[in-house]
Order: structure tokens, then sequence, then C-alpha cells
């Protein structure tokens, strides 16, 4: 199910690595929006009745015979479109004009310069100035279809941006939703509020409002049961479905074991004593740990935790009295990244463990009231529910725990000294005022150890890595940069802190090529 919105942009996906940054920017303009895969866009263009269509860009070529295309009634609709890079092909060949291979694309950083005026560049360019764009792409507009003129160029791409004020179409070569376009945000918040002719008035407080009837509207007098991991995710999903429907959420927290120092207690604490939830703690560390015995493979350990959550689940629904609705923390990026934009198979870089395939394995229908909201968006709600600002701003925590912050078998002695060595980082990051600058923080104790000398006495002990990035939504992620005095201050407590650990190094790499986690 998903909420009406008066005034919505459908986003067009054609397999884009970032088309999820286009809805962002979007939502950044007081606007909402969402993604559809192409061969599914017609289903929401009819629910969602959009005010402006924009389209992505994609790893295809509109040269290659079968790629994908848009509906043509999409482009008779009379409502505006957005064309970015593959987009403003696909548009273009569909309009009658012409794209061509190029030998040499532009890749990178690039400078366009405003040769005629244009309702995106309001209160932004001028005609005659150049501004830096990020171009990726092979191919290359060649002949613009009739009723669009050229309004903006760069070297290697004649058509950088094109207009047709009449039909209020619009294409770009480049990709404004990046940040190494840095006005690229601007211009689609011309085209959503200017073009489009949207309020620009959407808020967390609407999303609330309207999310709290939907929820009443779907779970009537039925029971719902939620999971509690421990996380931002399925804390503010839990206490917004208990402000729609009070006792008849039960919340469980599978305390598995798995949780940074602490975490249990403050979870308890938050609901049964802050919120006054219906709350049921059950302890089964034992029963992960001994699942987990032995087992070093990342997605298999990720697909045991998941499976014994839910095991776990279905007696406890059971107990509650035959729950109706199960809830979930489930994410818009998570939905997305579950879904091939093609329809078929997609390469899975690691599994989801909330998306896909619960309701037949309980027999239960899912309550996901969060999963249309990327997680600052989750943030700012939960911000407006009142959560404590110090479980809000936490940083993201996988659902799989520390798992998978432990390459190799996972114990119980491995887990207690990572969670020490994790506390101390995370207090150090604390102290120095950097927490709120990190998107995510944590330590990972690897499988390897190394002789140390400490005293007078030999040690062979383990090594742990820290980690640190910057990122606005996950997607991608740049390494933090502190400075050597703060690596080895926390290099030092580590060492002389936690037993266990002799050495302590720091991971360097960004997204891509690495993931954020290292499992």
């Amino acid at each position: 199910m998903s909420i009406a919105h008066e005034e919505t942009i459908l986003i067009v996906d054609f397999g884009s690595q970032v088309t999820q940054l286009i809805a962002r920017r979007v939502r950044e303009a007081g606007v909402y929006s969402e993604i559809a895969p192409f061969n599914s866009a017609e289903e929401a263009f009819a629910r969602m009745k959009p005010k402006g269509i924009i389209l992505s860009g994609s790893p295809a070529s509109v040269t290659e015979e079968d790629s994908p295309r848009i509906p043509q009634a999409f482009l008779e609709a009379g409502i505006p479109v957005l064309g970015i890079c593959y987009g403003q092909q696909v548009m273009t060949t569909q309009l009658g004009g012409q794209v061509e291979g190029g030998e040499s694309g532009e890749f990178g950083r690039a400078f366009i310069e405003i040769s005629e005026s244009c309702v995106l560049f309001d209160g932004l360019w001028k005609v005659g100035e150049k501004h830096q764009v990020w171009m990726s792409h092979g191919d290359k507009v060649t002949e613009f279809a009739p009723g669009f003129r050229i309004v903006a160029t760069t070297e290697g791409a004649p058509f950088a941006i094109i207009a047709d004020d009449e039909k209020r179409f619009y294409g770009m070569q480049f990709h404004p939703e990046v940040v190494h376009t840095p006005d690229g945000g601007k211009l689609i918040a011309n085209f959503v509020r200017h073009v489009c002719g949207c309020a620009g008035d959407w808020s967390m407080a609407e999303f609330k409002a309207a999310k709290i009837k939907e929820i009443r509207e779907q779970v009537g007098d039925g029971k719902v049961i939620c999971g509690l991991s421990g996380g931002v995710d399925s804390a503010v999903a839990a206490v917004l479905i208990h402000e729609a429907i009070g006792e008849q959420l039960t919340c469980v927290f599978v305390d598995h074991g798995l949780m940074r120092q602490g975490e249990a207690d403050q979870v308890v604490s938050l609901f049964k004593g802050h919120y006054n939830i219906p709350l049921v703690h059950l302890d089964v560390e034992t029963l992960f740990l001994n699942g987990l015995k032995g087992e070093t493979d990342p997605e298999k350990k990720r697909k045991f935790i998941g499976k014994t959550f839910i095991d776990v689940f279905e007696i406890e629904a059971k107990k509650v009295g035959g729950a109706d609705f199960l809830a979930q923390g489930t994410l818009y990026p998570d939905v997305i990244e579950s879904v091939s934009f093609t329809g078929g198979p997609s390469v899975t870089i690691k599994s989801h463990h909330n998306v896909g395939g619960l309701p037949e394995r309980m027999n239960m229908q899912l309550v996901e009231p969060l999963r249309e909201l990327f997680k600052d968006e989750v943030r700012a709600l939960g911000r407006e529910l009142g959560l404590p600002e110090i479980f809000v701003g936490r940083h993201p925590f996988p659902g799989p725990g520390l798992a998978i912050r432990i390459p190799g078998e996972v114990t119980k002695e491995r887990c207690d000294i990572l969670r020490k060595a994790d506390a101390i980082y995370l207090e150090e990051i604390r102290n120095a005022g950097l927490y709120d600058a990190i998107w995510q923080a944590f330590v990972v104790l690897l499988p390897v150890k190394t002789v140390g000398v400490m005293g007078d006495g030999r040690t062979y002990d383990n090594v742990c890595g820290l980690r640190a990035v910057t990122s606005t939504d996950g997607m991608t992620a740049d390494v933090y940069p502190f400075d050597a005095s703060f690596l080895t201050r926390v290099a030092t407590r580590i060492v002389n802190e936690v037993k266990g650990i002799n050495r302590v190094v720091y991971d360097y790499t960004s997204k891509p090529p690495g993931t954020i986690e290292w499992e």
C-alpha cells in the first residue's frame, strides 16, 4: 500500500546506479517522488497520477536492439518530462531525434556553457556562464527532435541541455543528481517546482499523519507484531504504529547476543519505560551462537540469522494470540535494491534480511510504514514522533549485528572482544565531537593474529580494523579523514584496555569499490 500524495513525481528507472539520488533530490525540494522500473512504469503512472516524470540514466544504449523504452503515452500525457543521460537519449529517439554511439564518451567532470535562457536556470545560471557538471556517457544526441532547442553545451556534448518549452520536455546529458554537479539539486528543484508547478510543501508531519491513517485502515482490529533490532528503523516503525493502533501492537526484541555494548538495555528501557509499549524481551543468544558455530561464509551467516529471527517470531506470534500482521522497518533503498530494473535476475551484493518472502512463510500480512523513506527521512520522522536524539541520531547498524563485523567464525568470546573495542572507538568519536559528522563508524575483528610486545612479554593476539565513513544515503561513501593523533589515541586505548587485541588498523577504502560493512 502506498500513501496518496496530491503532488508526486514519477522517476522511471532504466538501471542507473544513481537513480535513488534523483528521488532524494526531488524530495529535498519538498516534493514526494517514487521510482518505478521502466517495465512497470505504466502501473505506477496510473496509481500516482504524477505532475511530472523524470527518466533516469542507464548502462544500456538506445542504439541497441531491445534497449529499454518508455511508454509512448507518457510523452502524450501533457505533463512535463525531464530526461537525464540515457533518459534524454531515449526521449529524443522516441520523439524523432537521433542518437549515435560515441567513439569516445565523456566521463567525469565537464564544464557546461549556457547558450540560451531556460526555466531550469531560474535564479541559478545565466547566458554565457560556465558551470561544472558530471558526465558519464558513451552515446550522445546528434540531432534533437522537432520542437527542441539547445540551451547549453559542453566540448563533448553539443546537446548538453535541450528544451521544448511548449511541451515542457527537457533533456540533460549530464547527471544533475550527483554531488559532483554542484548545482544539480537546484536544477531538479526548478524542474519540479517551476515546470511541474509543485508547491514543494511535502513534509514529515504530513507523512506521519497520512501514515497513521493508512495503518489504521490496513490493520483495523487486527493484532500487529513488530520485531525490534535495536536500530533506528525498527524503533521508528514501532513508535509510529503504536501511535496509530496502541495496544494492538506487541513488540518483540530478539536479543541474539550480536548487539553493541549496552544496546539491549537501551532498547528495553526506551520501549518499556519511556513509551510503555508492550514488549517481549527474548534472550536467545545461545540459539544464535550455536547455529553460527563453525560458519565462516558471510552470506550463509546473514541467511541463518534472518531465518532464525523469523523462526523465533513464528513461535512468539502464536503466543501473542495469532498476530495478523508483521511490522518491519523496511526502507526505500531496501525495496529498490531488491528489485531488478529489468524484472529478471540481478546481481546480489548482499541480501537484505527484511525484504521478500516473509508473508508466505509466516502467513501474516506485512505492515511496512517506512518503505517509502530514505534513512535521513526516517530520522526526521523519529524526531517528529519525539524519539530521543541519542536514539534517532545513532549510526546505522546491520540487521545481522556483530556477526558480519567478525569475518570468520562468530563466538561469544569474539563478540565480547569486539563489543569492548567498538565501545571505546565510539566513545572517543563522541568525546571529539565527531559523531554527527560521521555516517557510520565501527570496529571489525579480523580473523588474523599478529605478534606484539606488551610489558616484557610477547603476545600473539587479534587485529581489529577501524571503519568510519561519510555519506548522505549509504549508496556511496568516503573515508572519514581522522587526524593521526585521534587514531593513535584510539589504538592505544583499545590495545591497553581490550584483552585479546594487540594491533589496530584503519580502513581507508571508499564505497565503491568497497562496501561500508566488511561482510
